[in-house]
Order: C-alpha cells, then structure tokens, then sequence
C-alpha cells in the first residue's frame, strides 16, 4: 500500500514539474491566485462605460481603493495589500485598457475618459468616499481625480506619480523622447530592461514564469502602445492642472528612480496643501513591489498620524 502511494506522489511531483516547464502561464495564473488569497482578496467586475472592469477587493474599514501603472495591472498591489486589508477595504481595478479589462479599439483611453471611468467606477460600487492611492500613471490620474473631485478623495496616497514634466529628464524619458519607449515591452530584452529600470532589487521571479508574463506582455504591446499615445503624446505637467489641493497627501519616491526621476517630488510637493512627503533609499519606481512592508508601514503611520521613526 505504501509503495502505491509513493508511486502516486511521484507521479504527481513529476506532473507538476513538467507542467511548470511546459505550461508557464497555468503556473502563474495559479501563483496569482494564491496570493490574492494570501491577502484576503477575492475577485469581482463591473461594467462601466462599455468595459468590462475586474477588480479585487478585500478586508474591512474605510474604503482604499489603488491604482495600478502603466501597462500593469490590479496585482501590482497583491503584495502590499496584505499588510493593508486588516485595516481598510481594499479596493484594486484594472484600469480599462490594462490587465483583465476590456480593451476597446474604438474607444478613447486619455486622461478625461479614464477619469469619468474612474468617475463611474466609484458610483457603481456605491463608493461616496476613498482614500485614493496610485504609483506612476495610477498616481497621475488619482492626483487629477482628487482635483476635480476633492469631495470623494480622502486623502491621497502617491508613489512615483507621473506628471512632473519641468524638471529633470529620467532616464526613462529621455529614451521615449527618443523613439525608443522601454515601457512597451516585445521581447526578453525588453523586459530585462524594463525589470532593471523600474527597481534597484527586483523581486524573485523564476525565469519560467518570466516566460509566462513575456507572452502577456508582448500581446498586450499593440493596445500599450495606444493608450501611452492618447495619455501622453502630448505630456501635461500635474503643475498645470493643480493648485494647493487641499486633500491630504502622502507622496513617495524612490531616491533611484530610473522610470521618474526623484526630483519630481520637489516639484510636485507645492501643488499640495497638505502634504508629508517621503524619499525612500536606494528604492526603484514600484515601492509597494520592492519593498512591500516598509512602504505599507510608512502610509499606516501616515493614516494614523503617527510621527516618522
């Protein structure tokens, strides 16, 4: 009978083996769900404006709802949320036009569409008001959204927000300036770029399951390339748009910011009236992936009006 059962294990070890070489993606998409799980978070969608829009949510208190980069998507914030769902609902959608969302061909993704989705993604979930927070292109829009609706917003929470035009070139920017848009990745290259650009420590990610994100990421190209085109072919500063906005505002960068450069946040601290800002060392562009429990530690002591230390 032993002998039986131990044949069986082997069997299924070496399953799980060969379908981790032969079939990445089921990996990751099994990987994902295991740590949606691990942070208390379950799945649900909406419709809004024609989208459909996946979202996780998750945990108890007062709503946070997050906003994911560009070409990224809800999971971004997996890692983080954990450390955030014993103290506030959670709240994490793909953006329309990223991840599991619809892509529409016909359908605008600039800044005043994206806003009036977000706009009516709040309305559908009976969401009167959030704490709103967003890294890179999430940070940009959740910053306009507190702008035109500052009674929705209550507070924000930003790290690495694009918008901040009028300073220093990244070195990012200075290669979509370029011609050359390392955020659209087609190839392992490309995502050996990317991966070295957007963090000092990247997380551990086995080299089959990078396979795995590589074919995602080079079929979504095409519709990346569309959305950067609408949001951002004609870049309009955050200083532009925004005039002490009186939400109260926890801004985040890291001091080796290869997407956006660092200096940014000296030039986006003025367009809040109540801001702490936080400068975090030899940290990359996506804090929440690279550093998980320091960052969502220091937005706790934010919450909770605790001093820094």
């Amino acid at each position: 009978m032993l002998s039986i059962v131990l044949a069986a294990l082997g069997v299924a070890l070496l399953a799980a083996v060969a379908s981790y070489y032969l079939a990445p993606g089921a990996w990751l998409r099994f990987l994902t769900w295991l740590g949606r799980r691990g942070a208390g978070l379950r799945s649900a969608s909406v419709m809004v404006d024609g989208h459909r829009v996946p979202y996780l949510h998750g945990g108890r208190g007062e709503p946070l709802l997050l906003l994911h980069g560009f070409a990224a998507n809800k999971d971004n914030w997996t890692m983080i949320a954990r450390l955030l769902t014993p103290h506030f609902r959670v709240i994490v959608p793909d953006l329309p036009g990223f991840g599991d969302a619809s892509r529409l061909p016909a359908a605008s993704y600039g800044i005043d569409a994206q806003l009036a989705r977000l706009h009516a993604f709040l309305d559908t979930l009976a969401l009167d008001k959030v704490h709103l927070g967003g890294n890179s292109m999430g940070g940009y829009l959740a910053t306009l959204f507190a702008a035109r609706h500052p009674e929705r917003v209550m507070s924000l929470w930003l790290l690495a927000p694009a918008g901040a035009f009028e300073g220093e070139a990244s070195e990012t920017f200075e290669l979509v300036q370029g011609g050359d848009n390392p955020l659209i990745v087609e190839d392992a290259a490309g995502l050996a770029r990317l991966t070295a650009l957007c963090f000092c420590k990247p997380p551990w990610f086995p080299a089959q399951l990078q396979r795995a994100f590589l074919d995602r990421a080079r079929a979504e190209a095409p519709f990346n390339r569309k959305i950067f085109d609408e949001l951002f072919a004609e870049p309009v500063p955050l200083s532009a748009q925004v005039e002490r906005l009186p939400v109260r505002t926890l801004l985040v960068w890291g001091d080796s910011d290869r997407i956006l450069h660092p200096g940014g946040q000296a030039e986006l601290r003025p367009l809040f009236a109540d801001v702490e800002c936080i400068l975090m060392r030899a940290m990359g562009h996506a804090p929440m992936l690279e550093r998980p429990a320091e960052t969502a530690l220091d937005y706790l002591r934010f919450h909770h009006r605790l001093p820094a230390g």
